[in-house]
């Protein structure tokens, strides 16, 4: 069912995300740096599920888009942390606007009760995976 689900999903996020002149894992990109600013590039390819040849890749895309920076750490001038620029944080308001959609066509038939235990058992469930993948060490 998960992977139905996310079939379903991710079909829907690739024709919304192309809309707005994105892929579905550079619009996950920037919904985690808008979270988590000042991630270094091989962090933010962890967060956003790609290698991090594919992260390095994408990282240069969306800075050559103008949508995020990169400035040297303060402590490490080798680590480059990555931000939103304005236009960026733009660009993901007006992408959160169809996300917030497709939840709610997701959601429906579900009691708001319903709609929020699922939120907290998946939210379980992806901090389980997570927290799987420290302890294994990737």
């Amino acid at each position: 069912m998960v992977k139905q689900l996310e079939l379903a999903v991710r079909a829907e996020m690739d024709v919304h995300a192309r809309a707005c002149g994105l892929t579905t894992l550079q619009y996950t990109a920037l919904t985690v740096l808008e979270r988590h600013p000042g991630m270094s590039g091989a962090e933010l390819s962890r967060r956003s599920f790609v290698s991090p040849q594919s992260g390095n890749e994408m990282v240069g895309h969306l800075e050559r888009k103008g949508l995020i920076e990169r400035t040297p750490d303060d402590r490490n001038r080798r680590i480059l942390r990555i931000t939103l620029t304005k236009d960026g944080a733009n660009l993901v308001k007006k992408c959160d606007k169809w996300m917030d959609e497709l939840e709610g066509q997701m959601l429906i038939g579900l009691t708001s009760r319903d709609a929020k235990e699922l939120r907290k058992i998946l939210l379980t469930c992806v901090r389980n995976l997570e927290e799987q993948r420290v302890l294994d060490g990737s």
